[in-house]
């Protein structure tokens, strides 16, 4: 009889490193999404074209070559990164590639006729931004936020290959020193299922909460 208690206590630990990866990748995938995605807007054609560059690589490469370079490469040029820290740059650098592309496209969406009234009250460019154009777009982006959430939450599954003892890395010692490959896979298919439902659920509340007061404004 094998005692579980012990194994599924080092799954849970792995959970917590999991964790750890979605709040701080995804922190730096909005920064980074909203980073590139108002770059492209930019009226500086270079700023246009970084941002772009930007874009295409990360949307365009592997999350496993992304990784590996994040943290077998980067030492090369003196750039020493943890397990964690590397999985935290190349996940929110890769999702928010495509965070940048869901800014950019709700920032579009608001109308012209708000962009002239802005322009009708001599607002600037930033107080337009500020004030106007992101707090009517920003209900547009969640739910596709959400979506990358989600997406980078599972992505976290990559980082075992780097040794870092996420839920992933931990299931597979389980399985290693049990030979027992279901309860530890369904042990993490039920975690990742319930993470994946939390996140669903905040976003949901964040976008009724900042879409309050905006009901018929958006043209």
């Amino acid at each position: 009889m094998i005692d579980w208690s012990g194994y599924i206590g080092l799954i849970l630990e792995g959970a917590w490193v999991t964790v750890q990866l979605t709040l701080m990748g995804s922190a730096l995938a909005v920064v980074v999404a909203f980073a590139a995605g108002l770059g492209r807007l930019s009226r500086f054609m270079a700023v246009r074209a970084l941002a772009t560059t930007y874009i295409e690589f990360f949307r365009g490469t592997s999350i496993f070559v992304q990784l590996f370079w994040a943290y077998f490469v980067l030492p090369f040029a003196g750039i020493t990164l943890t397990p964690l820290q590397a999985g935290v740059l190349a996940l929110g650098l890769n999702v928010g590639a495509y965070g940048a592309e869901v800014v950019r496209g709700a920032v579009k969406a608001i109308g012209r006729e708000q962009r002239e009234a802005c322009i009708a009250l001599n607002l600037s460019r930033y107080q337009a931004m500020r004030h106007i154009i992101l707090p009517q777009a920003l209900p547009l982006m969640l739910p596709t936020f959400g979506n990358n959430a989600i997406e980078l939450l599972k992505g976290t599954a990559v980082v075992s290959l780097i040794s870092l003892t996420d839920m992933t890395f931990q299931a597979q010692v389980v399985r290693a020193q049990t030979g027992n490959t279901l309860i530890p896979f369904a042990t993490i298919l039920v975690l990742y299922f319930v993470m994946a439902w939390l996140i669903s659920l905040g976003m949901r509340w964040l976008e009724r909460r900042v879409s309050r007061g905006l009901d018929g404004l958006r043209v």
